[in-house]
C-alpha cells in the first residue's frame, strides 16, 4: 500500500468521522442543516433525529474499519472493498437524492481506490 493510498484512505476515514459527528453530536446544528439541505426544524423531529444518530453510528464504524484496514491489518484488499462500498453508496445517493453526493461523499473513496491499482 503506497503512502498516497494511506493518506487518501485516512482522509476518507476522517470524512466519515466528520459525517458521524454531524449526524450524532451536532444533529440539529446550522452546519448539519446546511450539509444535508434540511431545515433545523426537520432535524429536531424525534424520528429524524433518531434516524440521523443511527446513521451516524454506521458512518463512524466505516471510518474505524478504514483505519483498521490501513494501519492494523495493512490490507489493501480490505481497503479496496471498503472504498468500493463507499462508492456504491455514494452512487445510490447521487441517483436517489443529489447527484453531487457521488463526488462529495465518494470522491476520496474513488481517488483511494484508483491509487490501490497503482
Amino acid at each position: 500500500m503506497t503512502i498516497i493510498t494511506k493518506i487518501l484512505g485516512t482522509l476518507a476515514a476522517l470524512e466519515f468521522l466528520y459525517i458521524m459527528y454531524l449526524e450524532t453530536i451536532a444533529t440539529t446544528s446550522e452546519k448539519t442543516s446546511r450539509v444535508f439541505g434540511m431545515e433545523k426544524e426537520e432535524l429536531e423531529r424525534k424520528s429524524v433525529n433518531t434516524l440521523f444518530k443511527n446513521q451516524g453510528v454506521y458512518n463512524g464504524l466505516i471510518a474505524v474499519m478504514i483505519l483498521l484496514a490501513i494501519y492494523v491489518f495493512a490490507s489493501k484488499v480490505g481497503l479496496m472493498v471498503l472504498m468500493g462500498y463507499i462508492i456504491l453508496v455514494a452512487l445510490y445517493g447521487s441517483i436517489t437524492s443529489n447527484p453531487k453526493i457521488l463526488f462529495m461523499q465518494g470522491g476520496l473513496a474513488i481517488l483511494t481506490l484508483v491509487t490501490c491499482f497503482l
